[in-house]
């Protein structure tokens, strides 16, 4: 197959940037969900620590163009959000010096319609909801379950934990990050380097470098033994012994 053929499928050999279990699973999900074949895994030589990992050659990222050239292989940066998604901009940014061609990947178990746009180096996990008219941006990760409404915008290097709501026409700036079970009103605007707590409900559009948390559930001051009925099949809620 030529080169061009290739590149229309998809289907050209993998380099996955990382030794973490995030590398670990967007090569699990690459080899049993995609046509792509993983060829090796990279990292910066000051973090090589082995040269065989999962059976795939490790390379220093210096040199990666030598052995897995971009002419022949594309890139996926497996990078999570540190820096509030910095470190996989950077390297994402230093792959497309060399040449690479960024992968990405949809998983055949999310829910999208046809005509959804979405960028370079994005992963988009499984069961995931994604309404029409939706354009997702580069290197944007959705982790499973989320739900994402109607003309929603997800700009540049944000990551979605799962089960996030965002309702219809939202748009979300760069470099977001939303943790588990946040969820938004319809028709507001997230800046740029927002932080969204696990739990939030945003509820107002957002200036850039805002952090909302979720207030913590209260941890009662009595052990559980304390607690009559805990595990009854009831709709009452438990009760201290004392009480009865």
């Amino acid at each position: 197959m030529n080169t061009t053929a290739m590149e229309a499928r998809g289907d050209r050999p993998l380099v996955i940037f990382g030794a973490s279990e995030l590398a670990e699973i967007a090569c699990f999900y690459f080899r049993h969900d995609s046509s792509r074949k993983v060829a090796a895994f990279t990292v910066d030589a000051s973090h090589l620590k082995e040269s065989v990992w999962h059976g795939l050659p490790v390379m220093p990222f210096e040199y990666i163009e030598k052995e897995f050239p971009p002419s022949t292989h594309d890139l996926f940066v497996a990078v999570g959000y540190g820096r509030l998604n910095r470190l996989r901009a950077e390297k994402c940014r230093q792959a497309k010096a060399k040449g690479y061609r960024m992968a990405s990947y949809v998983s055949s178990r999310a829910t999208v319609w046809p005509g959804l746009a979405h960028g370079e180096n994005c992963f988009i996990l499984e069961n995931n909801v994604i309404q029409p008219f939706v354009r997702i941006g580069h290197n944007v990760f959705l982790w499973s379950g989320n739900h994402i409404g109607h003309h929603v915008v997800i700009e540049d290097h944000t990551f979605i934990a799962s089960h996030v709501v965002i309702a219809g026409g939202v748009k979300v700036g760069k470099r977001c990050f939303f943790g588990v079970n946040a969820a938004t009103h319809d028709h507001i605007e997230i800046g740029d380097d927002c932080v969204i707590g696990a739990g939030s409900l945003v509820d107002r559009s957002l200036p850039a470098s805002s952090v909302l948390l979720a207030v913590s559930s209260r941890l009662a001051p009595f052990p559980s033994s304390r607690l009559r009925g805990a595990f009854a099949h009831s709709d009452e809620p438990p009760v201290l012994q004392e009480d009865i």
